[in-house]
């Protein structure tokens, strides 16, 4: 059975965080101490939650950065799985 692929950390930003609070990207990216560019990126899928950022986000929005980073870790394994097949590698055993 596939699994399903987990939400990108962004749109949790986008849509856990930054709405319910009535706050713009602008405005987000001013409290978390980032260029606004950045946090576009982030809520519309196209970066990754870096480190710095998961400890912003864990300050600002509370949870952990091991939790954003965790996050982001499933969300970019899912989307590698095609990968496992075509990687031909021998399992290497203690001699």
């Amino acid at each position: 059975m596939a699994m399903k692929t987990p939400v990108h950390p962004g749109a949790i930003v986008r849509e856990e965080c930054l709405k319910p609070l009535g706050l713009t990207v602008t405005e987000g990216a001013k409290r978390l101490g980032v260029g606004r560019q950045t946090l576009c990126n982030l809520v519309n899928e196209k970066e990754s939650v870096s480190i710095e950022m998961a400890y912003r986000l864990s300050k600002a929005f509370g949870s952990t950065p091991e939790t954003w980073l965790g996050m982001q870790l499933a969300f970019d394994l899912a989307r590698s799985r095609h990968l496992e097949q075509t990687i031909q590698v021998e399992r290497i055993d203690a001699a």
